[in-house]
């Protein structure tokens, strides 16, 4: 019987089978390395292929793996940490995933406080998590006056869910609202800020923290030699830090009640011994002028912009991508056709907050509309849907804004609060601000300076 030259042999398998049957029979340590590569949605394709590559793509160490990959060792080691004993023990690393990445909810909660030591309800102040501390610093109050007190409170293992303030007096800033104030390493950094004459200021200050025992700590206020260059005076600017190098300020209040554009970067590379301010020059485009919005680090050379109140006193939803990583760091306006391919998105605020917390997504919490009309809700920002955006896919737009749901004793409507989170990035805390009045709400004669502190925790169980 004749056979075709151009049909194998029965006895050959076809080149798919011989594909298959390779992949099959590689080593499953050589499976998993390969694995560890790949985005999360490209595990669970391949783990829909056959029972084999199910029981893979399963692994508990695999997606511990994944979980330190994207959220950092340090921040999944600090997050253990808050688990309960019997959560650790049954702790499935896929399931965590998943939950982290579909957050829907927040727990909310007002922290009660001990001892008849308090510090004073303000607003425009700065707020920081250091090394199990929490740090307040400044703001104004009742009666115009701006304020020169450093708090701190500790919130680490062993907190008992009652708070104890501490003022600590160790040569400080002078008193000041509307600066910023970032954590680099384990020490603050304090820039500007306007004080009881309405002068604004560029100094810069370092708080080095200092532990003196277990329940104990200082606060060391000193003045950053930075060279003759530094910004202008400024207040009501927006501050992150990349790393623990860089320190990047945009826009604020200036002399006059000018609202300012600039973008500066100050260099801690000599170890917080000294510091050196350049200007971002010829970045083309770049945000317009603007005060009370925020920026947030969100990983590598990366920061995102959003909000503030405009030089025309418009409060704005816009959102920016700055990345200082090159010889010429560039802004980039995240144009999205928003209100028609998002869907739900912030509305336009200043005095809001912008607060990075675990799985790769900055927190929006409160702030005020163009008729001072403050809010109580939350967003996430997904950083990884924004950043496939930022480099040309539009295929998780939808994913890039989500309005949360609140349980427990959500916070009142307000703006120009502080808050902070602690290192696992699932306790966010929020303190002071200002409230709607107890007879006009939202009237400018009825304003009113809170004093508390709230817990919110991402809700991650079933």
């Amino acid at each position: 019987m004749a056979t075709n030259p151009e049909s194998p042999p029965p006895s050959s398998p076809s080149s798919s089978s011989r594909h298959s049957a390779s992949i099959t029979h590689v080593d499953c340590d050589h499976i998993v390395s390969i694995l560890h590569l790949l985005p999360p949605d490209s595990i669970l394709s391949f783990s829909m292929t056959c029972k084999r590559f199910r029981s893979l793509g399963s692994s508990n160490n695999l997606w511990e793996a994944i979980c330190r990959r994207d959220w950092g060792s340090g921040t999944v080691d600090a997050l253990v940490g808050t688990l309960a004993p019997h959560e650790k023990t049954g702790l499935y690393w896929k399931r965590l995933y998943r939950r982290v990445s579909q957050l829907g909810s927040l727990s909310c909660r007002r922290i009660s406080s001990k001892g008849g030591c308090f510090p004073t309800p303000r607003a425009s102040h700065s707020l920081n998590f250091v090394d199990d501390w929490i740090v307040l610093f400044g703001g104004g109050c009742e009666g115009g006056r701006h304020l020169d007190d450093t708090w701190v409170a500790y919130i680490g293992n062993g907190f008992s869910r009652v708070l104890s303030w501490q003022q600590v007096n160790s040569g400080m800033p002078s008193g000041r609202f509307g600066q910023s104030c970032i954590l680099v390493g384990d020490s603050l950094v304090l820039f500007g800020g306007i004080n009881d004459s309405g002068v604004r200021l560029n100094d810069t200050w370092i708080g080095q923290i200092i532990r003196e025992g277990p329940f104990e700590i200082k606060v060391l206020w000193r003045l950053l030699e930075v060279g003759q260059s530094a910004p202008p005076p400024r207040g009501a600017h927006a501050a992150c830090c990349v790393g623990d190098r860089i320190m990047v300020i945009h826009g604020g209040i200036g002399l006059y009640g000018l609202r300012l554009s600039d973008t500066w970067l100050l260099d801690l590379s000599d170890g917080l011994k000294s510091g050196r301010w350049h200007k971002i020059e010829n970045s083309r485009p770049s945000p317009p002028p603007r005060s009370g919005h925020t920026l947030t680090w969100i990983g590598q050379t990366h920061v995102v912009l959003f909000g503030g109140r405009g030089s025309g006193y418009e409060v704005l939803n816009d959102v920016w991508f700055f990345d200082v990583g090159g010889i010429y760091p560039e802004w980039k306006e995240l144009k999205c056709e928003l209100s028609s391919v998002l869907g739900e998105m912030p509305f336009p605020r200043v005095g809001h907050s912008a607060t990075p917390i675990l799985g790769g997504k900055v927190l929006i919490y409160g702030g005020e509309d163009s008729h001072r009309h403050r809010k109580d809700d939350f967003w996430v920002l997904d950083v990884p849907s924004l950043l496939s955006f930022q480099s040309g896919s539009r295929k998780s737009l939808q994913k890039m804004w989500k309005k949360l749901v609140i349980e427990g004793q959500c916070p009142n409507y307000r703006s120009f609060h502080g808050a902070c989170t602690d290192r696992s990035g699932r306790y966010i805390y929020v303190f002071g601000g200002m409230v709607d009045g107890l007879i006009y709400p939202a009237e400018a004669y009825d304003l009113r300076f809170d004093g508390e502190l709230y817990q919110m925790e991402l809700m991650l169980q079933s």
